[in-house]
């Protein structure tokens, strides 16, 4: 792309987030992408509901999103990003965690809720990627960390 303005994608499916990334049921945790800029940013969503197998004992009575499972949401929407970005989709190509840092949770996440997912690049290169990202319920936000991936084919089957 040129230096102009980069035009948004989206919305983006559940197909078309599976064509993406590789996680299936119950790990993929992207229901929806609303908008990706190539390049810059991406904003997904995902539907909190009771259904979830972590609700059961993150906690008895007092249902949380666990803190880990956000930072995974926010990590699986900038895989999007970068396998978009990157024109991988479809490849077959894995975005690998490398490091988490600064990560903070502000409010606890509870069934019932859209979580919106803004992952931006902060650096670009071949095969390894920096993002920011913030999570947010009704605007508010709930959780934010930086973290490094790296993109890298699929280990191979012994």
């Amino acid at each position: 792309m040129t230096d102009e303005v980069k035009s948004a994608m989206g919305p983006f499916d559940i197909g078309r987030v599976m064509a993406a990334l590789p996680h299936r049921y119950p790990m993929l945790l992207i229901d929806r992408v609303e908008s990706l800029v190539p390049d810059t940013s991406i904003t997904a969503i995902k539907a909190v509901t009771i259904n979830e197998g972590f609700f059961q004992g993150h906690f008895p009575g007092r249902p949380i999103m666990p803190g880990v499972l956000i930072v995974e949401a926010l990590a699986q929407a900038a895989g999007v990003l970068a396998v978009e970005s990157l024109g991988l989709a479809g490849s077959g190509k894995l975005v690998y965690f490398m490091a988490i840092d600064g990560a903070k949770f502000r409010k606890p996440v509870e069934p019932g809720v859209l979580l919106q997912l803004e992952a931006t690049f902060v650096q670009k290169r071949a095969t390894v990627c920096k993002f920011a990202g913030v999570a947010k319920v009704d605007g508010k936000v709930v959780a934010e960390a930086n973290f490094t991936a790296m993109i890298a084919d699929p280990p191979k089957a012994t």
